[in-house]
């Protein structure tokens, strides 16, 4: 069964704030909505709503069939101790859930004396049981796992997965769902390229409608085909028809224009408030000069003086009456914009790092042998499915991990910046703002927050642990610390993740400028696309290919 949504003047937010108003969308079956707006505007709010997990601030959320079985699909960025794959397949496509209701109601209905509508109940949850796949979800879960490449039973820890792996098995429960309406939120976080493709091949073909979340540009391009923007800064939300592609053009359009008539409005209000001003002065001027010059008994005079300055007094009160009845334009509101830079420290040695047969072991993957060098200033992006040792690529090129066989070095006077997959580059038990300055210690601590703050960090970030920020956050640290301290080896892996759309772009503004060498680990192709690149790494089972 297929379903659709209706949301009539939908508000959504907090108590003490309301996050975005007067939505009104309609997702009908085969329907892929993309939800885009800047980090804290509301879209895992209007998720929420959406898949009925949280309450709206006003409006309505309705289904055309009231028991529509709605699929809501967070990003998990903690896995449950003690779950197991199978566990976390059965609780994200509601099966777990369906089952449990069942089962009560089947023993309610049993008991010896059944409670009124025990019947009736157990009907109702008897179908819901049927329609989230329960049934047949143990049967049909292996071939799944096989077919996604996820070579671990049922049976393996959650917290065993590694994140690829885990990704992969958020991939492997909506591929396995029965949902008649999807809310997807971050689904391709994690995902190497293969699972992208997969999971675009997925969406496209789904029956159901989907509302999703994503900050992957190429991700939305090919699979969207209506945006919701949730627009903060203007406090406006508006629907697009089309894909995101055409949502980027006829975005572009509607601000050019606000922005145009805006101007042409304070261009035309100013222009009468200026010829007002100066028929108020022509006008005192005249009395002034009709006092002075005129003769007490020279009333013809008098009198044709009068007239002029009550002539001028109403075209001053013509002008003020013309700029009252201007229709007024509010001035688009400038929205925060990211300001990202990366300090360059002099340059180093004109060999940055070098493998020369080199070899590394962790458990039961070995990576190489690998023979590469990096030069000063070379750009080099690395591609590679999960699993394949990208990570354990650029930790041993940093000396980071030791090497088994061969040989490793980094060059002279290389000043390394990172961002790596779990943005550990600041002290996770400390403040923010103590971890910043214990590692840049030259810095004073108004300096740091000042800086932290231009990233979005504000008082509550700066004083929360570092281990508590979310993954967005976390992320914004590692890129002001980017930019308080010089580097000449930049390391960036999966640095798009929990990145909203706006700071993306500025990541890849800030990348275009800088000279120093650069290796950039990617699953965004948009990205990869987008920035200068003078060579390309592809690792697959443990071998370095340059392409």
């Amino acid at each position: 069964m297929s379903a659709s949504l209706v949301t009539k003047n939908l508000a959504g937010g907090h108590a003490h704030r309301t996050l975005f108003s007067a939505l009104d969308l309609t997702v009908a079956p085969g329907d892929v909505v993309g939800v885009v707006g800047a980090n804290g505007a509301g879209k895992t709010t209007l998720l929420r709503i959406l898949a009925g997990d949280l309450e709206p601030l006003d409006g309505t959320v309705s289904t055309s069939t009231s028991d529509a079985f709605v699929g809501w699909l967070p990003q998990e960025h903690e896995r449950i101790p003690g779950e197991t794959l199978g566990r976390f397949v059965a609780r994200r496509t509601g099966a777990e859930e369906a089952t449990s209701a069942m089962e009560q109601a089947a023993a309610a209905l049993g008991a010896d004396q059944p409670p009124r509508g025990a019947d009736n109940a157990y009907a109702v949850s008897f179908d819901r049981w049927m329609a989230s796949g329960a049934p047949d979800l143990d049967d049909r879960l292996p071939a799944v796992l096989a077919d996604l490449g996820l070579d671990v039973g049922p049976d393996a820890l959650m917290t065993s997965l590694s994140g690829g792996q885990a990704a992969r098995a958020a991939l492997a429960s909506l591929m396995l769902s029965r949902f008649d309406l999807v809310m997807l939120d971050e689904p391709t976080n994690d995902l190497d390229l293969a699972g992208l493709d997969r999971l675009e091949g997925f969406v496209r073909e789904l029956r159901a409608g989907v509302v999703l979340v994503s900050h992957d540009r190429e991700f939305l391009s090919r699979v969207v085909t209506r945006v919701v923007e949730l627009d903060l800064a203007q406090r406006q939300v508006a629907v697009y028809d089309g894909g995101y592609d055409a949502f980027l053009e006829e975005r572009a359009i509607a601000r050019r224009h606000a922005r145009e008539a805006y101007e042409e409005f304070a261009d035309k209000k100013a222009d009468l408030v200026s010829r007002a001003r100066t028929q108020r002065e022509w006008s005192s001027q005249g009395v002034r000069n009709a006092m002075k010059k005129s003769p007490d008994n020279d009333k013809i005079r008098r009198k044709a003086q009068s007239e002029s300055s009550e002539k001028q007094g109403q075209k001053v009160r013509q002008m003020e009456s013309r700029i009252a009845r201007l229709e007024e334009v509010a001035e688009p509101r400038k929205e925060w914009a990211l300001q990202f830079t990366i300090a360059g420290a002099p340059r180093s040695s004109s060999v940055v790092a070098t493998l020369d047969e080199a070899t590394a072991t962790l458990g039961g993957f070995t990576l190489g042998p690998v023979t590469l060098q990096i030069s000063a200033g070379d750009r080099i992006g690395v591609t590679g499915p999960n699993g394949a040792g990208k990570s354990t690529l650029l930790r041993l090129l940093l000396g980071r991990l030791a090497h088994s066989t061969g040989r490793a070095g980094l060059g002279a006077s290389v000043a390394v910046g990172e961002i790596d997959q779990v943005r550990t580059g600041l002290a996770e038990d400390l403040p923010l703002g103590d971890a910043f300055e214990t590692v840049m210690p030259q810095m004073n601590p108004a300096d740091i927050r000042t800086l932290l703050a231009k990233f979005g960090l504000k008082a509550d970030q700066v004083t929360s642990p570092v281990s508590r920020l979310s993954p967005g956050e976390r992320t914004r640290a590692a890129m002001a610390l980017l930019q308080a301290r010089g580097v000449n080896l930049l390391v960036l892996d999966e640095p798009t993740n929990h990145l909203d759309l706006p700071a993306i772009e500025q990541l890849e503004e800030a990348l275009e400028s800088y000279d120093g060498a650069l290796l950039l680990v990617s699953h965004d192709r948009r990205l990869l696309d987008n920035v200068r690149l003078d060579h390309r790494w592809q690792v697959q089972d443990g071998v370095v290919t340059s392409l």
